[in-house]
């Protein structure tokens, strides 16, 4: 029974199947994603805008599953990653290291070095960087990435635009970078930028396009621009929040990608990076009710949702909404009340939410936590020596298949050592 599940009613989320029988089958906590929405999210990305040269980047930092990734890829996906790591996950799922791009940030020589060696292109986020990239790859393609001035996104810690930002290079340091070019004979190949996470104003992301088509026209030899994304979604759907109005964002960019590709004298490749778009809304992380307890005036739900599980409420505040399913035919309070869904960690920051109006809960009730497919395993850790939930997929067949297995005790230790004391 699904006391308020209208969200994934709509959306046939679980196309049949009970999030109590999977808890049961694959452990709780979970992370369920829907092959169907994931596919649809990166189709819609796709199609969105005319211009002929238009690539779409999956950011494996929002999550770097390896079946999504593939099923990325499938969908004609290019994709950005942010180390090596990412990058041996993309090859693993089949990408082309020719439709990988290194967006890092204050990287080794040694990480430079890997990046040439696979044949992948390099985006350089300092005039420092650039440097040192021309010593260990002097004569090659790099790209830049630039500050546009302006920045975006929901809490402080993931506005990368701007001013007080560690990220890109500002507008006034182009006279150097030119002069790091021709000391190592390096040739600009693209610039990129990245505003901010969660950008659901077209306006200000438009800003910054403006803004970087500009700085653009200070270099001669690029073959793309890299407009960057952070698109989001709506997590506060339950109240009827709307979504990205993707239609009018893609004949906004088609303008300017047009006009600027015929003043600059021949056609560009323009990506957009969606990041969370794509995966958000894929995925529901089940958890159990293990508790149930007043403090005072103040009610706290317990359940095993623990931040090493979701962390991006502790984290930046950030808000999930929540269904809540009873089993079987158990009569539900139609009431809602006021309580706190907190998670088995040892920390007061350990939360889901706050002050949240939900339907009377009760010990055993499985919580369904809404749009968790973005950064939410991809931040998950062992604190505490908690166990990482497993990962399964519903295929548009109705299949369930493991994506990735339920931690174990052996997990935890095998990269310990025991020392001979």
């Amino acid at each position: 029974m699904k006391l308020n599940g209208q969200v994934t009613e709509q959306t046939d989320f679980y196309q049949g199947h009970e999030p109590h029988d999977l808890i049961r089958e694959y452990g709780s906590p979970l992370y369920v994603y829907n092959e169907r929405i994931f596919r649809k999210n990166c189709r819609d990305f796709m199609n969105m805008c005319p211009y002929p040269n238009f690539k779409v980047n999956y950011s494996i930092k929002a999550n770097s599953n390896l079946t999504l990734l593939a099923m990325a890829k499938s969908e004609g996906l290019c994709a950005e990653a942010s180390s090596p790591g990412e990058i041996e996950a993309l090859i693993a799922a089949g990408y082309d290291t020719a439709n990988i791009f290194f967006i890092t940030n204050n990287a080794s020589s040694e990480d430079m070095a890997y990046a040439v060696n696979k044949g992948i292109l390099f985006s350089a986020d300092s005039v420092s960087q650039l440097d040192r990239y021309g010593s260990v790859n002097p004569g090659g393609d790099v790209a830049i990435r630039f500050n546009p001035g302006v920045g975006s996104g929901h809490h402080k810690n993931v506005v990368t635009g701007g001013g007080g930002s560690k990220f890109g290079v500002n507008e006034e340091y182009i006279p150097e970078v030119k002069e790091i070019i021709n000391k190592h004979k390096l040739k600009i190949v693209g610039i990129n930028q990245h505003i901010g996470s969660y950008i659901l104003d077209i306006n200000i992301f438009m800003d910054s396009v403006e803004r970087l088509l500009a700085i653009a026209k200070n270099f001669d030899t690029l073959e793309f621009i890299d407009l960057g994304g952070g698109f989001g979604i709506p997590y506060h759907k339950q109240e009827g929040e709307g979504p990205l109005d993707l239609p009018a964002l893609g004949a906004a960019l088609a303008k300017f990608m047009e006009s600027f590709s015929k003043d600059y004298g021949r056609p560009l490749t323009f990506v957009v990076e969606p990041g969370r778009y794509i995966p958000a809304e894929s995925s529901v992380l089940l958890g159990t009710v293990h508790a149930v307890k007043n403090n005072g005036s103040e009610k706290f739900i317990g359940t095993d949702l623990g931040f090493t599980v979701l962390i991006r409420p502790t984290l930046y505040n950030s808000y999930h909404g929540i269904e809540v399913y009873r089993k079987g035919d158990s009569p539900a309070n139609t009431q809602s009340e006021s309580v706190h869904v907190v998670g088995n960690v040892c920390e007061n920051g350990d939360f889901i939410a706050r002050d949240r109006l939900l339907p009377v809960i009760l010990e055993d009730d499985v919580l369904g936590v809404l749009d968790a497919g973005a950064y939410g395993y991809a931040m998950s850790s062992q604190f505490n020596q908690r166990l990482r939930p497993a990962e399964i997929l519903i295929r548009e067949n109705n299949e369930i298949v493991v994506i990735r297995r339920r931690d174990t005790f052996e997990d935890l230790l095998r990269n310990m050592p025991m020392v001979s004391l």
